[in-house]
């Protein structure tokens, strides 16, 4: 991964393997998922932010030791560079929570799955979100008291 990235054409680019996959590729692949989050000039200042950062942390020995984008993210935090990338430092908030949205929209599906079953495969929108809104917020709901609901 250290090596020169060989680039079109077999031409050696003063780029590693690591800093390729990892800046160029996933990165700005993750900043075109969130397309409403960066729209394409924000993709490209992006790509900008991100090849700066990567070359000032090489040279940062804070950034040596790091385990993870969590670790990444408070250390960035810590130093004050999520003020001077803030691309940088969104898409990293963005890749932080993206495992968490993922569980909740399966999880909203499953319940969907339990609800709408094939006795039940005629059910209107309106009354099937409101039964999976009512499945899926259970917690919330057992919060609420009958008594100001009906007043």
């Amino acid at each position: 991964m250290e090596d020169l990235y060989v680039g079109a054409r077999n031409r050696k680019t003063s780029k590693t393997n690591r800093f390729h996959f990892e800046v160029e590729i996933f990165n700005t692949m993750l900043g075109k998922l969130y397309k409403y989050e960066f729209d394409d000039s924000g993709i490209i200042y992006l790509e900008g932010q991100l090849e700066i950062f990567y070359h000032s942390c090489i040279k940062d020995e804070h950034f040596t030791s790091l385990k993870g984008i969590s670790d990444l993210s408070r250390l960035m935090v810590s130093t004050g560079k999520h003020q001077y990338y803030p691309l940088v430092y969104k898409l990293l908030k963005l890749a932080l929570i993206l495992p968490i949205v993922i569980t909740s929209v399966e999880r909203c599906f499953s319940k969907m799955k339990l609800l709408k079953t094939d006795l039940r495969n005629k059910i209107g929108n309106d009354f099937l979100n409101d039964a999976l809104l009512c499945n899926v917020e259970n917690e919330a709901l057992v919060k609420v008291q009958t008594e100001k609901v009906m007043t």
